[in-house]
């Protein structure tokens, strides 16, 4: 895929796992089932592909696991995740970006549908002047990479999915003592209650359809 005439002077990467029920959303059952969990992360899935499809980018890349299906619109790039745990895959899934074309590199996952194009706009406008874009999650992780430049070392080893995930990395940020920017604070859709907190932030969503068809109460 060549760069976008008139795109910015960066590649947005979306991380995912096809929807398939029984792999995606486990968190989410109970109390939803496995079908209904894959529902609800297709619609994230499809809600953050069509705002990364809304900004302006040199290219857009899904590194899947898994087969594409309809909910991937035009105008992606897809390339199949490697290494084993999730460190190697985000890991080389910058690599594998940069290698195809060596411009800043912007990554984020399918757990934010709440994202908008102004939040990834930004982050691109950030690694202008950074070298590294942080957007933190509500529960310890992160919810956003940008590397002007990418570097292995910087997530390799680094144990995620846990609550110090965000904090760790910042670590090794700081140690490397290059120029850092922080977005706004995003929650995660683990949880049925996450579910029902994001889809309250955006009920115009897709996401938000997707959970009110199932007609769930929001978990105490």
């Amino acid at each position: 895929m060549t760069p976008a005439a008139g795109g910015a002077g960066a590649q947005l990467v979306v991380i995912a796992k096809s929807p398939v029920p029984g792999t995606v959303k486990t968190r989410l059952t109970p109390p939803y089932t496995a079908r209904e969990a894959a529902a609800l992360a297709e619609a994230a899935l499809r809600d953050t592909l069509a705002a990364v499809a809304a900004v302006p980018a040199a290219r857009r890349v899904l590194a899947l696991l898994g087969e594409p299906g309809p909910w991937l619109p035009a105008g992606y790039d897809v390339v199949a995740q490697r290494g084993g745990d999730l460190a190697e895959r985000l890991t080389a899934a910058f690599a594998d970006a940069w290698t195809a074309l060596p411009l800043p590199v912007v990554l984020i996952g399918m757990d934010t549908p709440q994202v908008t194009p102004a939040l990834l706009t930004e982050a691109v406008r950030l690694l202008d002047g950074h070298d590294i874009v942080v957007g933190p999650a509500a529960d310890g992780g992160f919810w956003l990479l940008g590397q002007r430049t990418p570097d292995p070392a910087l997530l390799a080893g680094l144990p995620m999915s846990r609550p110090d995930t965000g904090a760790l990395l910042m670590e090794r940020i700081r140690a490397a003592g290059v120029r850092t920017a922080l977005l706004p604070e995003l929650t995660d859709v683990d949880t049925a209650a996450d579910a029902h907190a994001v889809a309250a932030r955006i009920p115009s969503s897709r996401f938000a359809a997707t959970l009110a068809a199932l007609g769930a109460d929001v978990p105490a």
